[in-house]
């Protein structure tokens, strides 16, 4: 088995949360890593960045995507984080993706577009992304694509225990949306405690993303 780690870029105005940055133009909107979210609450939580939040959130209420939405917290330098509940209307993804038993480990906004970082464990398991694009009317474009070993036999730079943690994760559902599985499922499998679970799978993925994107002069120390 050979995963392959794949960059998409996508555009449809029915993609959630597609019609909010093309009515604030200075928002930048990126999934939130390791969110814990509520398997039953159906709620999806998003780093966003805007000049005015007034016109962003004046967005979201015109947005067919986005059914309901909260600002969770705010930082300086015009920073949020918001949580999102989808409209039947949204195309959503990662569903999509699941099925393929694979992750989107990221999701960024470029322009009115989607960038979409994707893992997936085998190269032909793609074209059930392209088929939901066609049949949806989605431009999809592929930046980028790394093969490397299967996570189960390769380390990509993992500790034992950073693998042990995302496979169980993968297993369990924790990667699915909305989840099958809490964090405290997955630590109770690991027999650790949920911050050291969220330690592990956020350091896991950050090691699969620079093993299979960046180049070893990028890589950070």
């Amino acid at each position: 088995m050979t995963d392959i780690k794949a960059v998409v870029r996508v555009q449809h105005p029915d993609i959630v949360l597609s019609q909010t940055v093309d009515h604030d133009r200075s928002s930048t909107v990126k999934s939130v890593s390791e969110a814990g979210t509520d398997p039953t609450s159906g709620k999806f939580f998003y780093h966003i960045e805007s000049s005015d939040f007034s016109q962003f959130e004046d967005g979201l209420r015109k947005d067919s995507t986005v059914a309901e939405f909260e600002r969770v917290s705010e930082t300086r330098d015009e920073k949020a984080i918001y949580s999102f509940e989808y409209t039947d209307e949204a195309k959503v993804l990662s569903p999509v993706v699941s099925a393929a038993n694979g992750v989107i480990l990221d999701m960024e906004n470029d322009g009115s577009a989607w960038i979409l970082t994707v893992w997936i464990p085998e190269r032909t398991e793609l074209v059930h992304l392209w088929e939901y694009a066609q049949e949806n009317d989605i431009d999809i474009e592929l930046l980028r694509v790394n093969e490397y070993a299967s996570l189960g036999t390769t380390d990509a730079g993992l500790t034992d225990s950073q693998r042990d943690a995302l496979l169980v994760a993968l297993e369990t559902g924790y990667f699915e949306e909305p989840r099958d599985a809490t964090l405290g499922d997955v630590a109770a499998d690991l027999d650790i405690s949920q911050p050291a679970a969220s330690g592990l799978l956020r350091r896991g993925i950050k090691r699969l993303i620079v093993s299979s994107l960046l180049d070893d002069e990028e890589s950070p120390d």
